[in-house]
């Protein structure tokens, strides 16, 4: 079997998985699954390496990602205006098994995500050298501005309690940057590794900040971890990484990062202090981002069911 027949192979067995667990409402998992599936398409569709696909065949997997990316939002909030509903969803089943002979017209009226550069960690650091001079010149006090309606993030609902076990929600009110008003589409990735640096849970996006005051960017809202405080392991920490998208090199980018440790968990408002990019997992060279009194301001809330 040929690479680009193994890939679609896989690319058919993540989408049977993922309407699957939402055909037995396992909703958390076929989330996972789509937004999963949904990267490794745009992936495709953005690689400029030589590609086993035609520039058609991509618009084709942008527009599958774009469906799975609505199902999934659709399955996040159930009083969504734009529900796409599963039964939709199976439709696009054939056209993945056979996106290599596939030429009728696309049974659904959506255009691919934009183009957004994807990067490895660490790899936008060469892209981005030449434009922090430009950042910092540009970098002012910033002002009141609304940010227009985006897409909803990839937040995912809160687990069902269990007895005597403790779930955490941590509220992401705000986070004070020097350049907060030159910041475009800003959001938030919240991971939780372990000491290897290695996912716990599933990678969560905010959606884009609500709006921007000063040199505070708000967020003002809830991500609920995925898993049992009491279940956590050992030396494990949440990360918050803080991306916008930069419009010169057309990519969304890191800027810095935070993170909290087991042993900060606790009810109430916290703050937490920023980092400079990139994101070290492992927490072993931690630089500071700033000597200014900018930082991360959380609120945590802790559900036990006894």
């Amino acid at each position: 079997m040929s690479d680009v027949n193994k890939t679609i192979q896989k690319w058919h067995a993540s989408f049977r998985k993922g309407t699957d667990f939402d055909s037995w409402g396992q909703l958390v998992e076929a989330i996972d699954e789509y937004q999963i599936l949904a990267r490794q398409l745009q992936k495709e569709v953005q690689s400029t390496n030589s590609s086993e696909f035609t520039e058609e065949q991509k618009k084709t997997l942008g527009k599958i990602a774009t469906c799975l990316e609505m199902r999934s939002a659709s399955l996040q909030c159930t009083q969504s205006k734009e529900d796409f509903k599963l039964e939709e969803l199976k439709k696009l089943e054939t056209i993945i098994q056979n996106i290599l002979t596939y030429n009728k017209e696309f049974p659904f009226d959506v255009q691919p995500v934009p183009l957004r550069k994807i990067l490895a960690p660490g790899e936008e650091e060469n892209l981005e050298l030449e434009e922090e001079e430009e950042e910092d010149a540009a970098a002012g006090a910033g002002s009141t501005e609304a940010f227009p309606p985006r897409a909803p993030g990839t937040l995912l609902p809160r687990l069902p309690s269990e007895p005597g076990m403790t779930l955490l929600t941590l509220k992401i009110e705000k986070i004070g940057l020097k350049d907060a008003g030159q910041c475009i589409d800003p959001y938030m990735t919240i991971s939780v590794k372990d000491l290897n640096g290695v996912d716990v849970n599933p990678m969560q996006d905010t959606p884009v900040a609500s709006r921007k005051e000063d040199t505070y960017i708000h967020f003002s809202v809830d991500v609920e971890i995925q898993r049992h405080v009491e279940k956590l392991p050992k030396g494990a920490a949440i990360f918050f990484e803080f991306k916008h998208y930069k419009p010169k090199k057309r990519f969304t980018s890191t800027k810095c990062f935070a993170f909290m440790e087991m042993d900060e968990i606790k009810p109430g408002p916290m703050v937490i202090e920023l980092y400079k990019k990139p994101t070290d997992f492992k927490r072993k060279k931690l630089q500071l981002l700033t000597k200014k009194q900018l930082y991360l301001h959380l609120h945590q809330t802790l559900h036990k069911d006894s």
